[in-house]
């Protein structure tokens, strides 16, 4: 059974993102004030749900959230600044466009850099333990699978409808035969071997 809060505060604030080891695509982040009544049979960390249960709870979240907000840092930004610096940058700014200021932020994993001098709290499968972080995480995967679903019918040869741009051996044969394009990270690995790419 999920936790509500780790703090005292009432104006908690979860936050993941979802992408990270993805080949092709952006990292989207979530933050999530969650009412302490809140709850959903089947709210989990995103990884243990089934899509259809995903896009069942998003509107869920939502609708019942305090509040909720998504950020998008696009390849070109990880290519410059790195994956954990672009997964921090997404998730600080999730935090700074939700409606509510929180006065505690909760965060999925171990690494983090404070948000103004909001205190805060990394915790290693956040999103398995917390309604907040989970909630988060649904949000996150969702936006990001949504916008790589729309992106694969411009390039069909990757197959992102399936694949969300993580590392699948169908999309480094694509990567292959087609060489990479603009949605790919260029700071990243993505031929086992290292072979040039045609960009």
């Amino acid at each position: 059974m999920l936790l509500h809060n780790f703090s005292t505060y009432k104006l908690e604030a979860g936050t993941d993102e979802a992408g990270r080891g993805c080949l092709a695509g952006p990292v989207v982040a979530a933050a999530v004030i969650l009412p302490s009544d809140f709850q959903h049979p089947f709210l989990n960390d995103s990884k243990q749900l089934s899509e259809k249960q995903r896009f069942e709870l998003k509107p869920f979240i939502e609708q019942y959230a305090l509040s909720y907000a998504v950020s998008f840092v696009w390849q070109e930004k990880i290519d410059e600044i790195n994956i954990l610096n672009a997964s921090i940058l997404a998730m600080h700014q999730s935090i700074r466009d939700l409606k509510i200021e929180p006065e505690f932020i909760i965060v999925d994993g171990n690494r983090f850099k404070t948000y103004k001098e909001t205190p805060h709290k990394t915790i290693v499968k956040g999103d398995a333990k917390y309604l907040s972080i989970a909630a988060a995480s649904v949000l996150a995967k969702t936006y990001r699978d949504e916008f790589m679903e729309k992106i694969h019918h411009d390039f069909p040869e990757y197959n992102w409808k399936q694949n969300k741009g993580y590392p699948t051996k169908q999309h480094r044969v694509a990567i292959r035969q087609y060489g990479s394009n603009e949605h790919h990270r260029m700071s990243f690995k993505l031929l086992p071997e290292q072979i040039k790419l045609n960009f």
